[in-house]
C-alpha cells in the first residue's frame, strides 16, 4: 500500500543528502549509458552490414561468363565461354530440387530511352518473370513480366521509378509507349528496389524479346538464380561449387581456372557477415556485462557507505521505537527509488546522443546507431535488482545493531 509518510521522508532524507544521492545516482546513470552506447554502436556496424546485402534476395547466386586463363584438353588459353539456353535447361535439370526461382540475362548497357521530348540513357535486361524475386523489386503500379510475356515475345517492359521519373515527370507511365534503341515497347508495370537509385534506374524486359533482338544464336549474358531457402548456408556453399564445377565439365575449362566461369553465391557473404557478428556481439555483450559489474559494484559500495554513515540516524529511529522492519523497507525502497530514476535517465541519455549522433557515424561504418528498447529496460532492471540486494544486505545488518551502540557510533 502506498505510504504517503514514507515517501516524504525518504524525500527529506534525499535532499538532506545531495551528495550522497548525486553520486549514487551518477554510477548508474553512467552504467546504464555506457551500456546504450555500446550496443547501439554494435547494432550500427550490423545495420552497416545488412545495408550492403539490401536489394537482392540473400539466397541469390549470380553465373557469368568470361575468358579461359589455362590451356584445357587441348584447347588454347583466352578462349571465350559463351552460354547459351542449353546451359539453362542443364542446370534446371540438374538441379531442380535445389532451384528456387531461376533466370537467365540478357543486358544492354547505355540503351537510349525516349518518350516524346525526353531520352535517357539505361540499362536494358531481358528476363524471366522471377527475375523480380532476385532483385526484390516492388511493383508501384501494374505488373512485372509474365510467362506469358515469355512465350509470345511481347514488346513490353517494367521500367523503375526513377526511369519513370525522368522520361514522365509527374505522369504515370503506365499503358503508355517507350522507345528503347528505335523499338517502341509498352510499359506494363513501374517498380521501386529496396538497392537504392541505382536499381531504380533499369528496363526489365522478357528474356525471349531481348535475345530474338540482341542474341539471335541463343546466346545468354549470364545467370540469375535463388537456391531453395530450406538448404543451411554450407549446404547452399556445396551446391554453387557442385554447379562450378559441372558448368566447367561442360564447358571443357581446368578446374582451376577462377575466371571463366564465376559464381557469386550470397550464402557465403552471408556466412561471413553472421560469423563477424557473433564475433561482434560476444564483444558487446562482454564489454556490456563488464559494465553492468562495475555498476554492480559501484551501487554495492555506495550502498554499504550510506547504510554506515546513517549508523547514528538508524538508532535514533531504533531508539524513538522503529522496527527493523521498517527500517530496511525505508532503505531499500531509497535504493530502488535511485536506482531506477537514475537508470531511466542514464537511458534517455543514451538513446538522445544515439539519435543526436545519427548520420554523423557512416564515415565510420556506423548506419543508423539504435538500440532495442528492451536490451536497455532489462540491464536497468538488473541494476535496480542489484541496487536493492546492496541496500538490503548493509540495511539488515545495521537493522541488527542495538540503539545505544548505534548513537556512540562516530
Amino acid at each position: 500500500m502506498f505510504d504517503l509518510d514514507r515517501w516524504i521522508e525518504i524525500f527529506q532524507t534525499l535532499s538532506k543528502n545531495k551528495l550522497r544521492t548525486v553520486l549514487s545516482g551518477f554510477t548508474i546513470a553512467f552504467a546504464i549509458l555506457l551500456f546504450t552506447l555500446l550496443f547501439g554502436i554494435g547494432n550500427g556496424l550490423k545495420h552497416t552490414f545488412e545495408e550492403q546485402f539490401k536489394g537482392d534476395a540473400q539466397n541469390s547466386i549470380y553465373i557469368r561468363s568470361g575468358r579461359t586463363t589455362k590451356p584445357y584438353k587441348g584447347l588454347q588459353s583466352g578462349r571465350r565461354i559463351q552460354f547459351r539456353n542449353e546451359d539453362s535447361k542443364f542446370m534446371n535439370d540438374k538441379f531442380s530440387e535445389k532451384i528456387q526461382f531461376f533466370s537467365p540475362n540478357i543486358e544492354r548497357f547505355n540503351v537510349q530511352a525516349i518518350y516524346k521530348g525526353e531520352q535517357n540513357s539505361y540499362t536494358v535486361r531481358g528476363v524471366y518473370p522471377d527475375y523480380q524475386a532476385l532483385e526484390e523489386a516492388v511493383m508501384e503500379q501494374g505488373r512485372f513480366l509474365s510467362v506469358l510475356d515469355i512465350k509470345n515475345k511481347a514488346k513490353v517492359v517494367a521500367i523503375g521509378r526513377l526511369v519513370e521519373k525522368d522520361l514522365y515527370g509527374q505522369l504515370s507511365a503506365l499503358g503508355k509507349n517507350i522507345t528503347l534503341g528505335g523499338i517502341s515497347y509498352k510499359v506494363i508495370g513501374v517498380f521501386s528496389d529496396p538497392g537504392g537509385d541505382n536499381d531504380e534506374r533499369f528496363i526489365y524486359t522478357p528474356f525471349t524479346t531481348a535475345q530474338g533482338i540482341y542474341k539471335p544464336n541463343d546466346e545468354v549474358d549470364r545467370y540469375g538464380l535463388t537456391f531453395n531457402p530450406s538448404l543451411s548456408v554450407d549446404q547452399a556453399l556445396s551446391f554453387s561449387n557442385l554447379l562450378t564445377k559441372l558448368l566447367k565439365e561442360k564447358h571443357n575449362v581446368d578446374p582451376r581456372d577462377q575466371r571463366a566461369i564465376r559464381v557469386q553465391n550470397y550464402a557465403e557473404g552471408t556466412k561471413n557477415v553472421e560469423q563477424f557478428m557473433g564475433v561482434l556481439n560476444i564483444i558487446i555483450l562482454f564489454i556490456g556485462i563488464g559494465t553492468l559489474v562495475a555498476g554492480i559494484i559501484g551501487i554495492s559500495n555506495i550502498m554499504v557507505y550510506i547504510v554506515k554513515e546513517r549508523t547514528k540516524e538508524l538508532g535514533i529511529r531504533k531508539a524513538l521505537g522503529a522496527t527493523p522492519k521498517s527500517i530496511i523497507g525505508m532503505i531499500m525502497m531509497e535504493s530502488i527509488f535511485v536506482t531506477a530514476l537514475a537508470g531511466y535517465a542514464g537511458l534517455l541519455l543514451g538513446v538522445f546522443t544515439l539519435n543526436a549522433l545519427g548520420d554523423s557515424l557512416e564515415k565510420y561504418f556506423i548506419l543508423n546507431p539504435s538500440v532495442e528498447t528492451y536490451v536497455v529496460v532489462g540491464a536497468t532492471i538488473i541494476l535496480i535488482i542489484a541496487g536493492t540486494v546492496a541496500g538490503y544486505i548493509p540495511a539488515k545488518r545495521a537493522a541488527r545493531i542495538k540503539p545505544i551502540v548505534a548513537l556512540n557510533d562516530e
